[in-house]
Parts: structure tokens; C-alpha cells; sequence
């Protein structure tokens, strides 16, 4: 998932156009109020020209419009329908909709569910408690693997080829030496196998505003390993209580998500 790495790019079957394409939907965010071809170009580190031809393509087939301003692209209405698709074919988030708002409810949390985009952990899924102000993270936000409990828990889960090729997307991201990725990927093992959940150290967190609680699950229609995770701002989220309480509730959750789907409950995990 996420960026093609060099060994890719340069496979005579690799479409550079259809990639640059695809970079420019990529450059999106849920908070944008529509990008012009400069910011795009910025972005995704496109020569302007080329940023040029491919909005106009984009357009022309529905993935981008200029709806209200014409100087900005929004997301189209084709993006749409490739989403509902892709939802549609990936049952386990219509499945885990109830339990994670029931979850969120129950711990005042934000509840979240990322996957890996290449050297970033990506919000594909929030659910937010209905009674409590949560966090600001949105769906298209992306978190870093080294300094947040979502992305240091996925190092844990991957396999080891899935590993070697997530710290070659990161290429040192935020000071991810393969030495630290194999010092965190042990940590958060540890934890996953004492507990089922796992906590990165608030000490060395991304966003010092945001306490963090995560646990992976392995969808059967995803090669790579998925992360549910529950966040808060330190005062409502405290260490302790992620350890005592909502740790333990955000993990039987994702087994009991496991069990209505079939899977065996903390069943394969990467490498763990």
C-alpha cells in the first residue's frame, strides 16, 4: 500500500502515468477547501505542466470537478463510486460499525481505524462518542510509524517481509532506522502478546495532545494487517487508565469483531 518503491517503479509493467494520476487524488485531505494546480504540484512533487494535463484528465472523467471555484479542484463524483466499491467489498468495516460505536460510547474515546499508506498510518474509519467532545482527527489524516501507538503497533503486526517493506517506504522517516524499527516492533510485540493491546511512549508521542491506545486486526480481504485504536486528549486518557481500562475494552472488542466474522480471536499477527 502507499508509494511505489524504486524496485516497482522500475518494472517495465509499472504505469508512470497512471501513478502520477492516482498521486494527485492522493494529494487530497478531508480539510482542504479544494487544491489549485500549484498546490497539487507542491504536494506531490509534479512538475506543473504535468499536474496541468492530469487535472484536466481528471475532470474530464468525473475524479476531479470545479464546481464552485474554478481555480480549485474538489474530489468528484467518480471518487465516490470507486469508494462505495471499495467499502462494499471490504465486509469487515460495516461488521465492526456497531461494535466500535458502542465502544467509543462506552470509553468516551475517538475510535479509529488506519491502515498503512506507505510510510504513514492513513484514518480510514472513525467513530466518535456521542456524548463526549473527541479529538480533531478525521478520516484522510495521516500519523506517522514512529511516535504514535496506531502506527508502532502495525510495525509489530506485519510479517517480516511486510516489515522490510514498510521501513524502506519510511527510508528514516522521523528517525526510523531499521535498528529503532526492530527495537519498537519487539516493545509493541511484547505488549500485544501480554495484553492484546499496545501503548507507544507518551514521552516520545508525534502529538503530545493525544493519548493513544491501539490493537491490530488481520481482515481476510487485506494482505496487511489493519489497527483499531482509541484516543483521547491525556486528561480524559490517562496511561492508567489505557492500561486498566479501555486497553482491555478496545481488545475485546476486536475479538469479538474476530468471532462474528469467523477468525479465531487474537488469531495470526505478523511475525508475533
Amino acid at each position: 500500500m502507499g508509494e511505489p518503491t524504486e524496485a516497482t517503479t522500475t518494472d517495465r509493467r509499472f504505469a508512470t502515468t497512471l501513478a502520477r494520476g492516482l498521486s494527485v487524488l492522493r494529494a487530497f485531505r478531508p480539510s482542504d477547501d479544494g487544491l489549485t494546480n500549484a498546490e497539487i504540484s507542491e504536494r506531490t512533487d509534479l512538475p506543473k505542466s504535468t499536474v496541468s494535463r492530469l487535472t484536466f484528465t481528471l475532470q474530464s472523467l468525473g475524479y476531479l470537478t470545479h464546481a464552485r471555484h474554478h481555480d480549485r479542484y474538489r474530489p468528484g463524483p467518480a471518487l465516490l463510486v470507486l469508494g462505495n466499491m471499495a467499502s462494499a467489498s471490504i465486509s469487515f468495516v460495516d461488521m465492526a460499525g456497531p461494535l466500535m460505536q458502542r465502544l467509543a460510547d462506552e470509553t468516551g474515546t475517538l475510535v479509529l481505524l488506519l491502515v498503512r499508506d506507505g510510510a504513514k498510518m492513513l484514518i480510514v474509519k472513525t467513530w466518535r462518542p456521542r456524548t463526549v467532545a473527541s479529538l480533531w482527527l478525521e478520516v484522510g489524516h495521516r500519523l506517522p510509524f514512529i511516535g504514535s501507538s496506531s502506527g508502532q503497533t502495525l510495525l509489530a503486526a506485519l510479517s517480516p517481509e511486510q516489515f522490510g517493506q514498510a521501513l524502506r517506504d519510511a527510508d528514516g522517516d522521523r528517525g526510523l532506522t531499521p535498528k529503532r524499527a526492530e527495537e519498537i516492533r519487539r516493545e509493541m510485540a511484547g505488549q500485544l502478546m501480554r495484553r492484546g493491546f499496545a501503548i507507544a511512549d507518551p514521552e516520545h508521542y508525534f502529538a503530545s495532545q493525544i493519548h493513544a491506545v491501539a490493537t491490530p486486526f488481520q481482515p481476510r480481504d487485506l494482505a496487511e494487517p489493519v489497527v483499531f485504536t482509541c484516543g483521547a486528549m491525556p486528561e480524559m486518557l490517562s496511561v492508567e487508565r489505557m492500561e486498566a481500562e479501555v486497553g482491555p475494552a478496545l481488545r475485546t472488542t476486536v475479538s469479538e469483531l474476530e468471532r462474528i466474522l469467523g477468525q479465531i480471536p487474537g488469531g495470526p499477527r505478523g511475525d508475533l
